[in-house]
């Protein structure tokens, strides 16, 4: 058994929240921290979806997810959050600056061996080291996800973590389930990442240019890869919306790359203004609980009726 047996998440958002609770399913004493009531209120809420997802998919009994709930604590003073903690995993906003004040703020708080663990997506960890006040102690622990189902974390160290960080780091996402896999040098987008950030992207610029509709992109993905449980764009409303609009909008300014930066417009405007978050509210390229990439028809061969409305739509637009 590692050493960490009381942990923390910096952020309750989607994958904040779902590292909270599969922690605590998975038996360690676990605080989800957010800034806000609100935010707090939706990890419940969303904790409650998920004991209905671990009943369903996992097999999870009554007693297990009582036992889950009584591990769980919620907190919105930082102090509070962090002052038992063997290790916080950081899950705010997939931004540098908000990162950088989370760290610098929780710095003066942790106890002595505390561990820090970033979740970041896209964001190396010695990008962050110095604002920790204990580099040696942090690394990235990266979850994809539907973190039950899509159990890996990826393992990234900086110049400076120690060997006992990532001894005690690789030892907790095995207790908890995790396949970990190590990235062994630091690299943005980790493993995971540096190739499904281009795999969203060219599939929201097939859509932002009005090539192809969110469902012709998870069509043509879904009949060459059998068995996949979803296309890119359903993949898009299982990230976020504010997530993937966070992430391409960064570094579509950072390579001053315009189809990027036209993308994150197209989701913004189209998504995050409206409130249409994905999978998170129910709504994005598709609605849940029941999306059509679901359907039992949504691959299937038309009908020779419908080939005059397949030449409309193929003759060239401006």
């Amino acid at each position: 058994m590692s050493r960490i047996k009381h942990v923390t998440t910096l952020g309750s958002g989607v994958l904040g929240g779902q590292i909270a609770w599969h922690s605590a399913f998975r038996g360690k004493t676990v605080v989800a921290y957010d800034v806000s009531d609100e935010a707090i209120a939706r990890c419940r809420a969303a904790h409650e979806h998920y004991a209905g997802i671990y009943r369903t998919d996992l097999g999870a009994s009554e007693d297990a997810i009582a036992r889950t709930r009584a591990r769980l604590s919620y907190a919105t003073d930082l102090a509070t959050a962090v002052a038992a903690a063997d290790l916080v995993i950081e899950s705010v906003p997939e931004h540098p600056d908000a990162k950088t004040a989370a760290y610098t703020k929780m710095a003066p708080l942790l106890r002595e061996h505390t561990l820090l663990a970033t979740n970041s997506s896209t964001l190396l960890p010695s990008d962050f080291a110095a604002a920790t006040g204990r580099p040696e102690q942090f690394c990235a622990l990266h979850f994809a996800n539907l973190i039950w189902l899509m159990n890996v974390a990826e393992i990234m160290a900086h110049p400076t973590t120690s060997d006992d960080t990532l001894t005690q780091v690789a030892e907790f996402a095995i207790e908890i389930g995790m396949l970990p896999i190590p990235v062994r040098k630091e690299q943005n987008g980790y493993v995971l990442n540096s190739w499904f950030v281009p795999l969203l992207n060219a599939a929201q610029s097939l859509v932002t240019n009005g090539v192809a509709t969110p469902e012709d992109v998870d069509r043509t993905y879904l009949k060459c890869n059998p068995g996949a449980a979803m296309g890119p764009m359903g993949m898009i409303d299982m990230v976020g919306m504010q997530t993937a609009f966070n992430v391409i909008q960064y570094w579509g300014s950072r390579n001053n790359d315009e189809q990027m930066l036209r993308n994150a417009a197209y989701v913004k405007e189209r998504f995050v203004d409206q409130g249409l978050l994905g999978l998170p509210t129910g709504r994005g390229y598709y609605q849940y609980p029941n999306p059509a990439y679901q359907e039992k028809d949504f691959l299937a061969i038309p009908d020779l009726s419908q080939v005059p409305e397949l030449v409309a739509l193929a003759r060239p637009r401006g």
